[in-house]
């Protein structure tokens, strides 16, 4: 992994990034020329512009727009997305339908691209799920998949203790454990330092703990 910094976010109801992650990604984001947003609902491209109008609008209203924002969807060749990609200060995967979204990622060939480019790279929702060596599938197969492999945390946003998804994460953590994160949560990664900010609870062989930054690291390990 070659990011500057991994951003996993679970979501922002109020669409506003909360103080303290604003400035972790300020002082992250120096430079500001290309944010590239890579869609979790790939056919969907009039609500892809207009998400990622919205969340380019969340950073600058925190003093960090950028001269460009483009989204990556099925509209959007394979040559064109490693290109954006390479020559993005940010890639921002978007929240939606997860396994919609590896799957463009892996149509496009853009695995190794984000593998490699220096960027800061964001995940919301389904795009942080889709950050780590294995995603959690709650919706349809029940099991892990194999996910872009940039850091070996498997996160779940929008955590609630009466969430519907609870039983499926508690059986999938017989497998790997397992960040269930509530909104306004992060967990940050740069370099060998991993940290967390808001609530997250760890999932582990079907108990239910607060993560603390301690295990964090030990779950967190770069692939």
């Amino acid at each position: 992994m070659n990011a500057s910094l991994l951003g996993l976010f679970s979501g922002f109801p109020t669409h506003h990034f909360t103080d303290e992650i604003a400035r972790v990604l300020q002082e992250n984001l120096p430079r500001r020329e290309s944010l590239v947003f890579i869609s979790a609902w790939p056919e969907d491209c009039a609500r892809n512009d207009d998400d990622s109008d919205g969340m380019h609008g969340m950073f600058a209203e925190r003093g960090m727009a950028f001269a460009d924002h483009r989204v990556i969807d099925r509209r959007t060749s394979a040559a064109d997305a490693a290109r954006l990609v390479r020559e993005a200060d940010c890639v921002f995967l978007m929240g939606g339908d997860a396994t919609s979204q590896m799957a463009l990622i892996r149509d496009l060939g853009l695995v190794p691209e984000l593998l490699s480019v220096r960027a800061v790279i964001l995940g919301v929702s389904a795009g942080a799920m889709n950050m780590g060596r294995y995603a959690a599938d709650v919706w349809e197969t029940k099991a892990l998949y194999e996910g872009i492999g940039l850091t070996d945390i498997v996160v779940k946003g929008h955590y609630a203790k009466d969430a519907w998804f609870i039983p499926a994460l508690e059986e999938l953590s017989m497998t790997r454990p397992i960040a269930a994160m509530e909104d306004e949560s992060a967990v940050f990664i740069r370099g060998g330092a991993i940290w967390s900010l808001g609530n997250i609870h760890l999932i582990d062989k079907g108990g239910i703990t607060t993560l603390t930054d301690e295990t964090l690291k030990t779950i967190g390990n770069e692939p």
